[in-house]
């Protein structure tokens, strides 16, 4: 999953930063509205944490103009404003949550992973024939074995299993899973795709990614 962060306050935006990504997220930060709203623009996000009070632009203007262009990523608005009103115009406007400073990291933990999962359709395990991979507990197993993947390898398989049976180019995986820092002219993804179809299609009879050449990969098995 690939997150961004519109925060003006340094030090709270490498807070926000370094405690997600040693939840195995990659992310991406701006520094005010502006800069935030041509990432969100750029970029397919599955989130953003948008702070309210932000030079250039504020956040009721970048979330205003980022649904205008038809953008439905989940958006986490953060302010030091508890009044009712703030909070109101911020769901109105499109925010799917709102989150009060000063925080616990553990609640806004808590409020990223209940709007990532917040899908009428979406499951808590997803799973191809014999694959099965638990959003909650993060346990990946096949044929009823667990499966020990790097935090990247899990990403690369959830992006893979959310859209079985379409090819998802470099291009694709780059986006979701990696930031904006990623080297896509390195060999990264095809190491990372290597390990996961070791792991995953190695000591099966039935492999389930297939390399489409010149495009990318595929995820196909039966449904379960």
């Amino acid at each position: 999953m690939r997150l961004l962060i519109v925060e003006d306050e340094p030090k709270v935006a490498r807070f926000i930063e370094r405690g997600l990504r040693e939840e195995h997220y990659a992310v991406d930060v701006a520094y005010d509205g502006e800069a935030g709203l041509d990432l969100a623009l750029l970029h397919d996000y599955d989130l953003a944490i948008l702070d309210v009070m932000l030079p250039r632009k504020d956040g009721f203007t970048v979330l205003q103009e980022l649904r205008a262009a038809g953008r439905s990523c989940r958006v986490l608005m953060l302010t030091a404003r508890d009044g009712v009103h703030d909070r109101v115009r911020g769901l109105d406007g499109g925010a799917d949550d709102y989150l009060v400073k000063p925080f616990a990291f553990e609640e806004l933990l808590a409020r990223v992973r209940a709007l990532l999962r917040r899908r009428a359709d979406e499951p808590v395990v997803l799973c191809a024939a014999d694959l099965e991979l638990d959003l909650t507990s993060r346990k990946v197993t096949r044929a009823g074995k667990l499966l020990a993947l790097s935090a990247k390898e899990f990403a690369v398989l959830e992006y893979l299993l959310r859209h079985q049976g379409a090819v998802i180019s470099r291009t694709q995986l780059s986006e979701h899973v990696w930031d904006q820092h990623f080297d896509s002219m390195t060999n990264v993804i095809d190491v990372t795709l290597y390990h996961l179809r070791q792991k995953l299609d190695r000591d099966f009879p039935v492999p389930l990614i297939r390399t489409v050449r010149g495009a990318g990969y595929v995820l196909e098995a039966p449904e379960c």
